[in-house]
């Protein structure tokens, strides 16, 4: 136990070390921004997979609490003047608001129900940013919002704030749903009849869900509009929290590794793909129908099944004890 715990401090040390440097082995400023969007997804998989993977409320809304955080973060420093810190505190307070108010009214929902519900959710906080046109400007968006820093000129730079700050939020969220939290809140995804038996109070834990997952995806709309320096409603559609949603599939729901694989995995492979044009879509749906066939319980699901049938056979051939 104690060798397996060392090889998997060693394997993430290397991993983070290789990702750290991975701004100086790949120069190229497109592959750099991947990889910055790849940050910025991660933290809008992880939060989601903490409503979806480990609580077990299916939510197509996630993208408004994305918009909240971005449009706070955006206009608290671009109309107030406020430092680029204190606007993404900011994001992340209004985005959790939103979190409980959508967290709140939901309690009792689940199923298609809920899926209706956090739909709805997002399309009208969609509408309000188009429509707010004093404060939004509507569908012309907002241009000229602080950068993340005045040293802050290349995506390298970019990478290497967002990359520390999406493993500290993972980081967090391993040790939260490793804690009795995460186990109350990994007892309501099971069965919640059973888990309010057990005196778990439902209500509390579901809103907790949401409101984390809403902190998270306010933080990630914040460093998105702080780095693309633009934000209009169009970024924030239904089809945006469908593909936050797909990211956790993909990877593996319940799962830490999950989301950040799917994240990455598909901001690269839709990228990579962008030259093919109009059958960029096409070939994409399909990837994803062999994969979620191939693989339902996502990558992580997969690579465990492997484990465990390597893991058998090795116990299988060893040779007998005296």
């Amino acid at each position: 136990m104690k060798n397996n715990r060392l090889i998997k401090i060693l394997v993430l040390i290397v991993i983070l070390v290789a990702a750290a440097l991975y701004p100086i082995v790949v120069q190229r400023g497109y592959y750099q921004h991947l990889a910055v969007m790849g940050c910025i997804y991660t933290l809008l998989a992880s939060s989601l997979n903490l409503i979806v993977g480990y609580t077990g409320q299916l939510s197509l809304g996630h993208a408004a609490f994305y918009g909240v955080g971005a449009y706070t973060s955006a206009l608290l420093t671009l109309r107030l003047g406020w430092p680029v810190w204190a606007g993404m505190l900011g994001a992340m307070v209004m985005a959790g608001v939103f979190g409980v108010l959508l967290g709140t009214p939901t309690l009792r929902l689940k199923g298609s129900y809920l899926v209706i519900a956090t739909l709805g959710f997002g399309e009208i906080v969609r509408l309000v940013l188009l429509n707010w046109m004093s404060l939004t400007r509507g569908p012309m968006g907002l241009t000229g919002i602080t950068r993340l820093a005045p040293w802050a000129v290349t995506k390298a730079h970019y990478f290497w704030v967002y990359f520390p700050i999406a493993v500290i939020v993972v980081v967090l969220l391993n040790q939260l749903v490793n804690s009795r939290t995460g186990r109350a809140l990994k007892a309501i995804r099971e069965d919640q009849v059973a888990a309010e038996v057990m005196g778990i109070n439902l209500a509390f834990y579901k809103v907790l869900a949401f409101t984390v997952g809403a902190v998270i995806a306010g933080l990630a709309g914040s460093l998105y509009v702080h780095y693309v320096t633009f934000v209009s409603p169009d970024s924030f559609p239904v089809a945006e929290s469908i593909q936050i949603l797909v990211m956790v599939i993909v990877g593996g729901m319940g799962t830490i590794a999950g989301p950040i694989i799917g994240a990455f995995g598909i901001v690269f492979l839709l990228e990579t793909m962008r030259a093919l044009a109009e059958y960029r879509m096409v070939i994409y749906g399909i990837t994803l129908f062999v994969v979620i066939v191939l693989m339902p319980d996502g990558f992580m699901g997969a690579v465990r099944r492997v484990s465990s049938i390597l893991l058998q056979r090795g116990v299988r051939h060893a040779p007998a004890g005296d």
